[in-house]
């Protein structure tokens, strides 16, 4: 089976009586055969999530149709959220980054070797550093410092070479600066970070230093979607790896970007393959 013909279908509603059945029924009805289905209701908001993916060979609703059909024939009906992906898609994603390589270096690596399907037509960065790597993937890289003084003027740049080069998402692969709310507001639940888990009690310049003081036992990293609110965005993956005793500041630090590198892959992977939807400042990512 192709699995570039394939649609997606993430959605969310209050839950009610029949609407697995309502929904698998308009696929059936419209020869679309049902390759998964993943579904769960939260007790709390009473809220149903479901992701459902179909093979379209076949299928009898024209692909830029189907989304006016479900709105009209069911989303209405029970006041769905949704929206439609579909498998043979390459999403464009920006990447920005400052001083720390580590991050860029395993994106680019993913990228090159064809592990993610995506495009990567820019690298955005407030310092000059990596513009070799640019270079050397033949991806444009855009050099634009900030400051406190020029923040505003330096963001609507960047916003602007989304828009030229259409990007769908960006990642950041240590961008060490904050963005502004107005920035955020363009891209809801399409902005990726990463920090450690050092953050909030080992806040400041020297977060390793200060939890080796500690004696720390873990060391962990959280990759979330950007919101207004510092680093409390909806959490799309965590992960920590033990620490003990004998590990050396420089250890920590070691460990620290492993495990930043492999849950900001994995949260890249999650949105690239429409695993995650976002609720109440909360995710849910079906599979892995």
């Amino acid at each position: 089976m192709n699995t570039k013909e394939r649609a997606i279908l993430l959605m969310h509603c209050p839950d009610k009586i029949g609407l697995v059945g309502e929904i698998t029924g308009f696929l059936q009805s419209n020869n679309g055969n049902i390759i998964s289905l993943d579904q769960h209701v939260d007790p709390e908001s009473n809220e149903f999530f479901m992701r459902i993916e179909w093979d379209l060979n076949g299928f009898i609703i024209e692909n830029q149709k189907i989304g006016e059909f479900f709105n009209t024939l069911i989303a209405q009906k029970y006041d769905i959220k949704w929206r439609i992906a579909f498998a043979d898609a390459v999403p464009k994603m920006a990447v920005f980054v400052s001083k720390y390589s580590h991050c860029l270096f395993d994106i680019l690596s993913r990228y090159e070797s064809g592990e993610w399907k995506v495009e990567i037509p820019l690298i955005i960065s407030n310092h000059d550093k990596f513009k070799h790597v640019g270079k050397r993937y033949n991806i444009p890289y855009y050099h634009i410092p900030i400051t406190k003084d020029n923040k505003a003027e330096q963001e609507k740049k960047q916003l602007d070479l989304l828009r030229k080069y259409d990007i769908d998402f960006s990642v950041l692969a240590r961008y060490m600066q904050i963005l502004s709310d107005d920035f955020i507001s363009h891209y809801p639940n399409k902005i990726i970070n990463i920090h450690h888990s050092s953050l909030p009690a080992f806040a400041g310049a020297k977060p390793y230093e200060s939890a080796y003081k500690r004696g720390v036992k873990i060391m962990g990293a959280t990759a979330h979607y950007v919101t207004a609110e510092l680093d409390a965005g909806p959490i799309i993956y965590q992960d920590v790896t033990p620490i003990t005793h004998k590990d050396s500041i420089k250890d920590l630090k070691r460990k620290g970007k492993d495990i930043e590198k492999i849950v900001l892959s994995k949260a890249i992977w999650s949105h690239l393959n429409n695993k995650i939807i976002s609720f109440r400042n909360k995710t849910l990512v079906f599979g892995s």
